[in-house]
């Protein structure tokens, strides 16, 4: 009697996480669609939400804030749709695994993590959701940690993905150095100024626009598996 008391309490607790969790992200997914069609349909401006004061130190200054335009409009129906999907999808996947709440709870620090770095208003508050992202997909990979397979295949993506975060703080870096900023907006604005100026980096004279770009592209390259970094 006790054991299937256990087995009864174990199945509502993991029904009740998955129902938390799924049915969040479906909400999520309902809010992000009207947002997308109003930008779709022209009645939607950019703005930006902020959140709370977060860094200054000296000349550098930022807040968290959360900046819906365009693009992260597309990008949120996107991950809010795909990933409410997969989390229903998980839901007869992983129905024999006795390990489903710490799943869905990866599942859903993976969602947060990719929302958090496609509203991200600067450099430094998207490095924190590519981080996010990276960890996630770490604690994915090893979920089965048991497994020799997985537990190495999650060093694997995890020593790879520093390869590209390298590049990406490089670029950050660069970047604060070259416009005096990391707010996203600002460099855009200011980039168009930096055209056929060059910056020294490691002991050569480099195209500004071009270095800082590579820079970033590798950390880019890290998290998408691409051109040498796609071995994990």
């Amino acid at each position: 009697a006790a054991v299937v008391g256990g087995l009864g309490n174990r199945h509502l607790g993991n029904v009740a996480v998955k129902s938390l969790t799924t049915g969040a992200l479906f909400v999520a997914c309902a809010l992000s669609w009207p947002i997308f069609l109003g930008f779709l349909g022209g009645t939607a401006e950019a703005h930006v939400v902020p959140v709370l004061h977060w860094v200054q130190s000296g000349t550098l200054a930022f807040d968290w804030a959360l900046r819906v335009d365009t693009l992260t409009a597309v990008m949120l129906v996107v991950i809010t749709t795909v990933s409410a999907l997969v989390h229903l999808y998980s839901w007869g996947y992983m129905e024999e695994d006795p390990d489903q709440p710490r799943f869905f709870a990866y599942l859903s620090l993976f969602t947060f993590a990719m929302l958090m770095l496609v509203t991200a208003d600067n450099l430094v508050q998207m490095f924190f959701g590519w981080e996010g992202v990276g960890l996630a997909s770490y604690l994915l990979i090893g979920f089965w940690f048991k497994k020799p397979s997985a537990s190495a295949a999650a060093i694997k993506a995890f020593v790879v993905n520093r390869v590209g975060d390298l590049g990406f703080m490089l670029g950050i870096f660069g970047t604060f150095l070259v416009f005096n900023t990391v707010s996203i907006p600002e460099i855009l604005v200011r980039a168009p100024s930096m055209a056929g100026s060059t910056i020294h980096f490691l002991g050569t004279q480099w195209d500004t626009m071009t270095i800082l770009c590579i820079l970033l592209f590798i950390g880019a390259m890290g998290k998408s598996a691409q051109l040498g970094l796609h071995t994990w």
